[in-house]
């Protein structure tokens, strides 16, 4: 797992994870992230509950 030097916007999500993804997926695919990275972070975004959802984004990139 690579840390994008990126800042993602989460605060308007209201807890929606599918938001969150989708946020931090595009950010990352703009940045150039390989396929196999946008893989591997949706994987393991979803491999928890709500607060590994956040903290993998705040793995990946720079949340705001």
């Amino acid at each position: 797992m690579a840390k994008f030097d990126i800042e993602v916007p989460l605060s308007n999500e209201d807890g929606n994870a599918f938001a969150i993804i989708g946020n931090v997926r595009r950010a990352l695919r703009k940045a150039g992230a390989t396929n196999e990275e946008l893989t591997e972070f949706s994987e393991e975004a979803m491999s928890g509950d709500y607060n590994h959802l956040i903290q993998t984004a705040m793995e990946w990139v720079n949340v705001s």
